[in-house]
């Protein structure tokens, strides 16, 4: 059935006009509702069994599963509805609204990447359920860009269950199959204020935190020498100081300062060890100390992607697009997917380089080897799996 499916350019057109920011800032954040509707419609009209999840956490979000056929294995096409915030001004085109130019298509998600989801359908399109010996499943998650929400609670629900999944951020149609982990974290000194004439009046909480800064930086250093892996641009973990805050005068011995660090592991690196490293770091620092140092997690953490390079999904992906599989630097949903015993692999037809920037685009030579792509994946893991 086609039952009021759009045309692609207008499916596209009309998820890029749904807006939906996830942010961890309040006053940025908005429900991604809007696109899980539109969505929904699309893919019931098709035949799909449509099921519409509220998160846990935060009901006024959900994610969808949209499965057609029955069975054990097959395919899921997912991705995020959420995008992240635009810089406001900065913009040579309306954000939210579908504009093309230049052989590309701006809006905020034509690459990050919402548009995945109208070149998923319309490679469906003629897709049946008696034609499927295995299922095709669908999948829209919530709050990628921010709280990870949405694929945590997928993990909750174990489901969806298939063999394979494909996520189509943007890779520039390259597969990739490894990806760093991260985590990002907060580190409080608190010292004594005190008048700063005399030293002994306090205890400065922002000379303990140089103590701490150089202590991380060590730290990233022996990470480093102790870990690496070649397939990776930038092969050894990183650990990145973005933020301080700290103080209040030049005369009042400061009493409280912050540090918000983050560390992008490789595989085989486990984030709760790495958390209790840091943890015994910061003890051994400030024992008998009059300063006290605490740590707490920003996020949760996304672990490290890692899909074996022997994967039939990955062996069709280089197959089909003549590339080997690559690591890459930026995280997914794909570790979450995993968990559900999937082989992942992440594979989309923005660029990396167009995410997160004012006038975000996808290029219009995209669009037709991707709904090819998908086309053929389909036919391999759903419609003669095993073939």
């Amino acid at each position: 059935m086609e039952r009021d499916l759009p045309p692609l350019m207008e499916m596209m057109r009309r998820l890029i006009g749904a807006p939906s920011v996830s942010s961890v800032t309040p006053g940025f954040d908005q429900s991604n509702r809007a696109v899980i509707e539109l969505l929904a419609d699309w893919l019931d009209g098709m035949g799909f069994a449509v099921e519409v999840l509220p998160l846990s956490r935060q009901p006024g979000k959900a994610n969808l599963i949209a499965t057609l056929g029955q069975g054990a294995g097959g395919l899921v096409l997912a991705g995020h509805t959420d995008t992240v915030p635009y810089d406001e001004g900065r913009w040579r085109y309306d954000p939210f609204r579908l504009t093309e130019a230049d052989n590309r298509l701006y809006g905020l998600g034509t690459c990050d990447m919402k548009a995945f989801f109208a070149l998923a359908i319309e490679a469906a399109r003629h897709c049946r359920a008696d034609t499927l010996r295995a299922p095709l499943i669908i999948l829209a998650t919530a709050d990628e860009e921010s709280s990870m929400d949405g694929a945590k609670d997928l993990v909750v629900l174990g489901r969806p269950r298939a063999r394979y999944a494909l996520i189509g951020e943007p890779t520039g149609l390259r597969p990739v199959h490894m990806h760093k982990g991260i985590i990002m974290e907060a580190i409080h000194v608190y010292g004594r204020a005190g008048h700063s004439s005399n030293p002994r009046l306090g205890a400065s909480a922002l000379e303990g935190m140089h103590k701490v800064l150089g202590d991380l930086l060590a730290w990233r250093g022996e990470l480093q020498a102790g870990y690496s892996d070649p397939r990776f641009a930038v092969p050894v973990p990183t650990l990145n100081p973005g933020y301080i805050r700290g103080g209040d005068n030049p005369n009042r011995i400061c009493a409280n300062c912050e540090l918000h660090f983050d560390l992008r592991a490789l595989p085989g690196m486990d984030l709760d060890v790495l958390r209790h490293r840091l943890d015994e770091r910061l003890a051994r620092l400030f024992a008998g100390s009059e300063l006290r140092a605490e740590r707490r997690s920003l996020i949760d953490g996304t672990p490290p992607l890692h899909t074996p390079a022997d994967s039939a999904i990955v062996r069709a992906a280089e197959r089909l697009t003549g590339h080997s599989a690559e690591a890459v630097a930026f995280c997914t949903e794909g570790p979450y997917l995993n968990a559900l015993g999937m082989d992942s692999i992440i594979l989309g037809p923005g660029d990396i380089a167009q995410a997160h920037q004012p006038d975000e685009y996808l290029a219009l030579e995209r669009i037709e080897p991707t709904v090819a792509l998908l086309r053929d994946l389909i036919a391999r893991f759903c419609v003669q799996p095993g073939a």
